[in-house]
This record gives structure tokens, C-alpha cells and sequence, in this order.
């Protein structure tokens, strides 16, 4: 099948992708909530799945108490992206830019690798996040002296919501591919 995708504002053509997580398919009771709440913020999310549409992922960013952040995290598993150049997420967002996250080693408070993407308010998108693109950060602090990513091992993925964007807010993803 080729489609066009939108790949940081350039249009681009995709004939390979694999799916990686399929959230009209899996469960998502392995996708957990870590808010600005484990160092005293205020700000509150969940996941869940909703029929037709995929993982459902909401809450409310309060900037109260230093706060400012809410995501989730997928438990550990492996998965091997070697063999694609980025992701491919289709979503439904609520205009607010959110970052993609992922994690190659099994600690909880390890190195994360993110992109940020913006959604268009309710409307369904594909995003392409080429790996290039990935900034590896602790606590959302860019890091320069870390290896760089380990496509062939990564243990699990992460939404995030930060940047002083106070308020509720809702993202909905039906899938992401390797392209």
C-alpha cells in the first residue's frame, strides 16, 4: 500500500512499515500513569481503550507545586526497529504538541529518547518521527554525552505532555508503525 505522510512539514512517500503496536488489537492494561505527582506536582493522567478508536490517553497538566508534566509508559518488553528509519503514528489530538518516547534500558528513571509532534484539534493524522530526530534527555533535560539510541533494543514506550501546557487534554492513537 503507499500512502503520503507528513514527516516534520515535508510530504513524503512510504511503501514499508511494520506494524509495532496495534491498539485496536492489544490490551492496554500494561500502560501505566507517571505524573509530575512523584515530585509533588498536581497533574493527573490515564490510559485507557476505547473501542474503534485505540489507546485513549487524557488527564489535566496543573503547573501547581512545580508541576507540569503528565505521560504514560508502556512495561518492559523488546522490540527491534533496526530495520526502519522512525515511526509512524496515526492519532487524533486536541492541537497540543506531545512527545514520543523511548526507552532502551529497563530502568525506570533511565534515559528516555523523545520527539515532539503537534496534533491538529480533532483531527485524525499520521506522523512520521524519524529516529535522527529522537534527543535522548533525563527529567527532560537534553543529554550530550549519551550513546546513541540502541534500535535494536528498545524496552518500552512513553506519551508525554509537558511544556507549560496547563489544562486538560486528550490523545488518542490508533497505531504505530516502523517505516
Amino acid at each position: 500500500m503507499r500512502e503520503n505522510i507528513t514527516l516534520r512539514g515535508k510530504l513524503m512517500s512510504n511503501t514499508t512499515e511494520d506494524t509495532i503496536l496495534d491498539f485496536n488489537t492489544q490490551t492496554l492494561h500494561n500502560w501505566e500513569a507517571v505524573d509530575d505527582r512523584i515530585m509533588g506536582g498536581c497533574s493527573q493522567s490515564h490510559s485507557e481503550y476505547i473501542d474503534q478508536v485505540g489507546l485513549h490517553f487524557s488527564g489535566t497538566v496543573s503547573l501547581e507545586n512545580s508541576g507540569g508534566f503528565a505521560s504514560i509508559r508502556s512495561t518492559s518488553d523488546h522490540y527491534d526497529l533496526a530495520q526502519h528509519s522512525g515511526l509512524k503514528l496515526r492519532l487524533r489530538g486536541d492541537g497540543k504538541s506531545y512527545k514520543l518516547s523511548l526507552h532502551t534500558d529497563l530502568f525506570f528513571d533511565g534515559v528516555s529518547y523523545q520527539s515532539t509532534f503537534t496534533t491538529i484539534k480533532d483531527s485524525w493524522q499520521e506522523i512520521a518521527l524519524p529516529f535522527a530526530a529522537f534527543i535522548p534527555t533525563h527529567h527532560g533535560i537534553k543529554l550530550s554525552t549519551v550513546a546513541p539510541m540502541d534500535l535494536t533494543n528498545i524496552n518500552s514506550f512513553g506519551l508525554f505532555i509537558a511544556d507549560r501546557q496547563a489544562g486538560s487534554f486528550q490523545l488518542d492513537i490508533a497505531c504505530i508503525k516502523g517505516y
